[in-house]
């Protein structure tokens, strides 16, 4: 009699085979696109993507250089929410850029508007408290961190 695997064999045998090259081919591509670098404080990491250049240079001319880094503005300031949101725009970017299917010019998404409105009221709570709650402070300032226009 021939030696043969049962269902259950074989079908752990495929999902083995199939974690090994999908994780294989994320860890390449995470050392390959320094994906690693994402990890860090360092504004430099968003420029690893050259669609971002132009926004890390303007940046870099800003009033905000001098007292923010792009997780100061685009990240929430606590550690999941922080991570969380590295990892989740980590992997959208990565899709999008390896598929070339982002915006030109590149655009902010909703959830990530949010963050970044409430990255300006954690740093100017005095302004926006006079202002008030119905204030939208990204609608009208949003070149202040890096005019791309």
């Amino acid at each position: 009699m021939p030696w043969r695997l049962s269902f259950a064999t074989s079908a752990a045998v495929v999902v083995v085979i199939t974690f090994g090259i999908a994780f294989g081919l994320g860890a390449y591509t995470f050392v390959y696109a320094r994906g690693y670098s994402y990890l860090s404080h360092d504004p430099g990491a968003c420029a690893n993507c050259h669609v971002m250049g132009e926004h890390f240079d303007a940046w870099n001319k800003s009033s905000h250089k001098a007292v923010a880094t792009c997780n100061d503005c685009h990240t929430p300031h606590n550690l999941v929410g922080k991570y969380m949101t590295k990892a989740r725009n980590g992997f959208w970017h990565s899709f999008y850029f390896t598929t070339g299917r982002y915006p030109d010019p590149l655009r902010i998404t909703e959830r990530n508007r949010r963050i970044t409105e409430g990255a300006c009221r954690a740093c100017h709570t005095e302004m926006t408290a006079a202002i008030g709650a119905d204030a939208d402070c990204v609608r009208c300032h949003r070149y202040v961190g890096h005019e791309v226009r």
